[in-house]
């Protein structure tokens, strides 16, 4: 994928750049949003600039000139590394996409790789991997012979596997997260890989694991018909959403984060070939020091 540009290539450029990110700091978006319009006539083809542009106006409430901006973000940059298009949805710009774009997913990764752990674990008590192998223990106590670790990241949830499993396989989107997985040793194979698009030529597993993988997708129709696929008869699949407060259906966050509703969820492991064996709400992160509720799912395929 190509590099994302964070700079204009432009010294003085940047440096307007970096004085109009601390006017938004110092609460003055819509000088921030001028300073930036100047910075992009130096520097016109920028599509991250373009994107930051939106983002100022966001925060000043100048809603079009918003959309205006993250539009040509988009137009700059087709594959969406810094996620324009949802925020045109939540604007309502723009209709909702049914999964995260890859490059964007790749991107926010490969950035947040080197301290992904310690802020996301230590700053922000994340448990789902904790939690996702107790319930796992708690249906299934024997070792599995083969475990798929999607969107595997760093191996949080493989260091807890590896000593339940005979073979332990991680695939990730991010090159970032995968070398800081490799370094730890526990998988038996690692491969980068866009999980929606993610497939074998006959079932390998009797377990399929996807911690807070599905907040990166909408529409979970396909992944779940995937996660089947890969699955012996019988085999397990569990996986971790952020919990919708809906009867049904799911939703793009603020955050950029999806939320699904528990009947959702339900609905399409059925219509995928799954039974619910178990499912529970917890709290599996804080996000800007308020708990975020999930649920943690554990699904058997049934024929």
């Amino acid at each position: 994928m190509k590099q994302f540009d964070l700079h204009s290539g432009d010294a003085l450029a940047d440096r307007r750049a970096d004085f109009a990110d601390m006017l938004v700091q110092s609460g003055d978006p819509a000088a921030a949003a001028d300073l930036m319009l100047q910075v992009l006539e130096m520097a016109p083809g920028w599509a991250y600039g373009w994107f930051r542009l939106g983002e100022m106006h966001e925060a000043a409430g100048a809603m079009e000139l918003s959309a205006e901006a993250f539009r040509m973000a988009l137009k700059l940059d087709p594959e969406d590394r810094a996620g324009a298009a949802l925020k045109l949805h939540l604007a309502g710009a723009a209709d909702d996409p049914a999964a995260m774009p890859a490059a964007f997913v790749e991107t926010l990764f490969d950035q947040y790789a080197g301290t992904f752990e310690a802020s996301l674990v230590a700053k922000l008590g994340y448990c789902a991997p904790d939690l996702l192998f107790v319930a796992l223990a708690e249906v299934h106590p024997d070792r599995f012979a083969c475990v798929l670790d999607l969107g595997c990241g760093t191996g949080l949830i493989g260091e807890r596997l590896r000593p339940a499993c005979d073979r332990l396989e991680g695939y990730d989107l991010s090159a970032g997260m995968l070398k800081i997985a490799r370094a730890k040793g526990i998988y038996d194979l690692l491969e980068q890989a866009d999980l929606t698009a993610l497939s074998f030529d006959s079932p390998r597993a009797d377990l399929v694991v996807a911690a807070d993988v599905f907040i990166y997708v909408g529409a979970l129709e396909t992944a779940f018909g995937q996660a089947r696929a890969m699955l012996l008869p019988g085999g397990l699949f569990a996986f971790s959403v952020e919990t919708l407060d809906a009867t049904d259906g799911f939703a793009l966050r603020e955050t950029r984060r999806y939320a699904h509703s528990q009947g959702y969820v339900e609905r399409c492991l059925a219509e995928a070939g799954f039974r619910l064996v178990s499912v529970s709400e917890a709290t599996i992160r804080k996000d800007r020091e308020q708990a975020v509720t999930g649920m943690i799912v554990v699904a058997t395929r049934t024929n």
